[in-house]
């Protein structure tokens, strides 16, 4: 990513920083945090999702909250952590990846944008540290060199980690990579071979089984026409599923058992 195209360093260059480990010292207590969020290959890319829930302490802030964020027409970020700190890195993000388009005329390369995440979590470590800016996010992309879409996922310290077959971060992670390492396992089929469909309907099932097990997890809420947020990425670039969609198979295939 060279320094024409580099929108971070542009930043730095204006004054912008992250909070030093000193001005993170602040009081903890009620901090707002968002979960749960996964990703997993599917038949067709990758497919990532979010319950909609943000929680300070034991209060529910939020139930309309969107943690799976487009950076550009092929990448995005889920966030798992503390929303304020989340939103500024994917905003910064997308100008990045934007700016890098516009000065040098080609997309930034998907290691590029790996980079860039990782960077932004690295410089937004004294914040981790002290609690009171924690981001945990997972990164998901269409790699056109390779040929096909990737996840990785992060730490709060930026270590960077690929997720060959699914990755999760939030506090109801911890059920849902067991159910995902069990249906990858011993499943009829690998989650990279389920059809569009059937990984939709398997991630409104694994966030339904984390709001069951963990309270930050907000699930589905049928009453207030609540659904969880469900992106694909694929060669033709990312795309929601709509609520009327997900409503429909959360309907046929969660509630029915079918």
């Amino acid at each position: 990513m060279g320094m024409e195209g580099d929108f971070l360093q542009l930043l730095k260059e204006q004054g912008y920083v992250f909070p030093t480990a000193g001005e993170a010292r602040q009081e903890r207590a009620d901090i707002t945090r968002g979960t749960t969020i996964l990703a997993m290959k599917y038949a067709d890319g990758v497919l990532v999702a979010g319950d909609r829930r943000a929680t300070a302490g034991n209060t529910v802030m939020y139930d309309r909250t969107d943690k799976v964020l487009e950076l550009d027409r092929h990448s995005l970020m889920a966030i798992a952590g503390v929303p304020a700190t989340a939103y500024e890195m994917a905003r910064v993000l997308e100008h990045s990846f934007k700016y890098f388009r516009r000065t040098q005329l080609q997309e930034l390369s998907f290691e590029g944008k790996l980079r860039a995440v990782s960077k932004l979590l690295k410089e937004n470590v004294p914040a981790a540290l002290a609690g009171t800016g924690a981001v945990a996010p997972i990164f998901a992309g269409y790699d056109f060199e390779q040929g096909c879409a990737k996840i990785y996922f992060y730490d709060i310290l930026g270590a960077e980690f690929e997720g060959v077959e699914y990755a999760v971060s939030g506090s109801g992670s911890p059920t849902i990579r067991g159910i995902l390492h069990y249906l990858n396992t011993w499943s009829d089929r690998p989650l990279s071979r389920l059809p569009e469909e059937e990984a939709a309907t398997q991630a409104l099932r694994l966030l339904t089984c984390a709001a069951e097990f963990d309270s930050a997890t907000g699930g589905v809420n049928r009453e207030a026409n609540l659904y969880p947020v469900v992106k694909l990425i694929t060669e033709r670039g990312v795309q929601t599923l709509p609520e009327t969609r997900l409503k429909a198979l959360f309907e046929e295939r969660v509630v029915r058992h079918v």
